[in-house]
């Protein structure tokens, strides 16, 4: 198979895969009959009672730290930080209860540190979860001078008849589709290498690209949290890593057909991407590594589609009818259209 450009960023996607599969076995046998899911869901859960779960998660921020250390973009990281494990906890139905942070350096620097903890008190407060502890670890040697790297731990709690998705995800269910404020946290070593190949333009300066680049990511709490509590849908599916492969992880009992929305009304980091003439990175790539401006996923019944798109516009998110579950056929299949190009991706 043609080696894709995010792999000739650095990144392999099918080794990554390889090694979570290979080591499942191992991580199997710690689990007790209190585990309801662990590795391979956006969060875990543990029963806490009889009646709810603990869910679990953790993340980072990856390269896209790269670019905040060149740019001095720390004060935002933080809120990245928070949003990638938060968002996860929102797609088993949980409710955000508190965070922990674990932030490593060559040497501290109180000024930067600073910048980037009240970035995750930010993101701490969309998300609405107590920032309760974490972890500052001064490594002289181990990380190049200027660079930290930064990972975060949530914790939730879920009712057992709230948790997400739903077993009754069906043929006919519609897809609603929340606006990203750009690409996330995900994708930043292809993002990266673009950028740097990247010849700017009167219109677009390298500093006003940076500027959408280190947008953080959206916190979906206040978006989704009343949506769950309501039981007004079905499931949710975070677009972060392998893009809209994480459609299909609310059910690959069925097939997902996406019309994305037009160019003009999602961020302007993705109307950079598609102006590009980067001939080796394919429509298909591209859906399968950036959220293309769709930071999450909504699958709920018809007579729900009014309800859930007035509330997200109460709550001032765009958002948008994206398509709808169709039949699988053989495979559990996911086709994304654009105003030009078609892609399936099969899961």
């Amino acid at each position: 198979m043609k080696k894709g450009a995010y792999a000739k960023a650095g990144v392999n996607r099918d080794l990554a895969d390889q090694f979570v599969g290979s080591i499942s076995t191992m991580v199997r046998s710690t689990l007790n009959p209190n585990v309801k899911s662990s590795v391979g869901g956006y969060a875990s859960l543990y029963a806490l009672n009889a009646k709810q779960y603990i869910a679990a998660s953790t993340d980072g921020v990856g390269t896209k730290l790269k670019l905040a250390f060149e740019w001095d973009g720390h004060s935002t990281v933080g809120i990245d930080l928070v949003a990638m494990s938060v968002n996860d906890l929102l797609c088993v139905g949980a409710k955000p209860l508190f965070f922990l942070d674990y932030f490593a350096t060559g040497k501290l620097k109180p000024q930067v540190a600073k910048k980037v903890v009240a970035g995750i008190v930010h993101g701490c407060k969309q998300g609405g979860c107590a920032l309760i502890g974490g972890e500052t670890a001064e490594m002289p040697g181990f990380y190049e001078a200027g660079e930290y790297d930064l990972a975060g731990f949530a914790v939730g709690v879920v009712e057992k008849n709230r948790v997400l998705p739903g077993k009754n995800i069906k043929r006919g269910d519609v897809l609603i589709g929340v606006s990203s404020t750009g690409f996330h946290s995900n994708g930043y070593s292809l993002v990266r290498k673009l950028f740097k190949d990247w010849k700017p333009t009167k219109s677009l300066t390298r500093q006003q690209l940076v500027k959408e680049l280190l947008k953080p990511t959206q916190i979906y709490t206040d978006a989704v949290l009343d949506l769950i509590l309501k039981k007004q849908i079905k499931g949710l599916a975070h677009i972060t890593g392998s893009g809209f492969l994480n459609v299909p992880r609310m059910s690959s009992s069925v097939s997902y057909d996406i019309v994305l929305p037009p160019l003009k009304e999602r961020p302007k980091a993705f109307q950079w991407l598609e102006a590009l003439e980067d001939k080796s990175l394919s429509f298909e790539e591209k859906v399968q590594t950036f959220n293309m401006g769709i930071g999450l996923v909504i699958a709920c019944e018809p007579k729900a589609v009014a309800p859930v798109l007035g509330h997200l516009k109460n709550k001032k998110f765009k958002a948008w009818k994206l398509g709808t579950v169709i039949a699988k056929e053989k495979m559990c299949e996911v086709k994304v259209r654009s105003e030009y190009n078609v892609a399936t991706l099969v899961y």
